[in-house]
């Protein structure tokens, strides 16, 4: 998607070639007008897969899963990192562990807002190990749903998550794919 990695080359900051910074308009401060363009875009890569339900995790997957259940009718639920104390029925849960925070979450969704034989979109922001979208698929299909696909904003394909995911069989869709870092700035992979 070349609006967003237009924004990635102007805003994007690269750590130590080691982690890509976009809280300028992605996952701190949100830029509107760009989550549409990406839940238009997300959503006809996937229009013939019947999908029913999207899935994403708290919280950064939020905003990007929202256009998208908007363009494509569909309710949106989120997995939590945390169980409130207001989840008092019984829950889906699957641990997750975040390579940005580096540590693991339970993460969970109540099972009425995942109810059985559902074909589902799983949506995150990134995608580096693929720890957080297997979390997620192991997730949904304890539930005994489908997952039809993984949606990716940025991937940074020099990492294991792809290969993981594909080798287990999903289908993943990311709208920019990085190559590697170097020098501080973002290779792209050209599709």
């Amino acid at each position: 998607m070349e609006l967003l990695k237009q924004r990635i080359m102007e805003e994007g900051i690269v750590l130590n070639n080691r982690v890509l910074k976009v809280d300028s308009f992605l996952n701190h401060q949100i830029d509107p007008k760009l989550f549409v363009a990406m839940g238009k875009e997300i959503a006809e890569r996937f229009k013939d897969k019947g999908i029913q339900r999207i899935v994403t995790i708290e919280a950064s997957g939020i905003a990007v899963a929202l256009p998208v259940a908007i363009e494509m009718d569909v309710p949106l639920v989120f997995a939590r990192k945390k169980k409130s104390i207001l989840m008092t029925d019984d829950v889906y849960h699957s641990v997750v562990y975040s390579y940005t925070k580096e540590e693991n979450y339970d993460v969970t969704i109540s099972k009425r807002f995942l109810p059985e034989g559902e074909k589902v979109l799983i949506i995150d922001d990134f995608l580096a190990s693929g720890e957080a979208a297997m979390g997620l698929c192991k997730l949904v299909e304890s539930a005994g749903d489908t997952v039809e696909g993984i949606a990716i904003v940025i991937e940074k394909s020099f990492q294991p998550g792809r290969e993981r995911l594909e080798r287990a069989g999903y289908d993943v869709q990311s709208l920019v794919r990085i190559k590697a870092f170097e020098n501080d700035r973002c290779v792209f992979i050209e599709e």
